[in-house]
């Protein structure tokens, strides 16, 4: 249970193992909300559909998982960690919907899954967003990540400036 900015109460249970219909409810999550929020297409949506189903038929990997957060409004959130390499991992599909923004589930799904990443051995962690997502940006920035590129792209249905973050000893994290 965690207290929101405005002293609301939520109840969020927080699961790593995927259940049939998450993959459709994640993809549609991405898919609605970023059209709303920022007018991505639906190439966004399939972008997002692509990696996730990808993601879900590999063999089970140990050192990759999903997380994914309801509460009683259904779902609330959810973020994974992706093997890149032996030494990097990806933090991958990072989202909070937004009637539960501001409660404090965006900072547990994102320190849960750094927590993951370096337990499981990884030295650094990376993530691609771009630059509209200013308030992700501040929780990656907070949690001691590095903005390590920047570049335009046409993606989505509209121009975006791609960024790629970064966390790990040699951009000043501690282990």
């Amino acid at each position: 249970m965690t207290e929101s900015d405005t002293g609301r109460r939520r109840n969020w249970s927080i699961r790593s193992v995927l259940q049939p219909g998450d993959l459709g409810m994640i993809t549609a999550a991405h898919g609605t909300l970023y059209a709303a929020e920022y007018g991505w297409d639906v190439t966004f949506e399939a972008y997002v559909a692509r990696h996730l189903a990808d993601f879900a038929t590999r063999a089970p990997a140990p050192r990759e998982r999903i997380w994914i957060a309801d509460d009683a409004e259904g779902f609330a959130g959810c973020v994974a960690i992706v093997e890149n390499s032996a030494d990097t991992a990806q933090l991958r599909w990072f989202l909070v919907h937004p009637a539960a923004r501001r409660t404090g589930l965006g900072r547990r799904l994102l320190g849960d899954a750094m927590a993951f990443a370096r337990d499981a051995g990884f030295s650094t962690i990376v993530l691609d967003t771009v630059s509209e997502l200013s308030d992700a940006a501040r929780l990656y920035r907070a949690a001691g990540f590095v903005l390590v590129s920047e570049r335009e792209e046409s993606g989505w249905g509209r121009p975006v400036r791609a960024q790629r973050f970064s966390y790990g000893p040699a951009f000043g994290a501690s282990e």
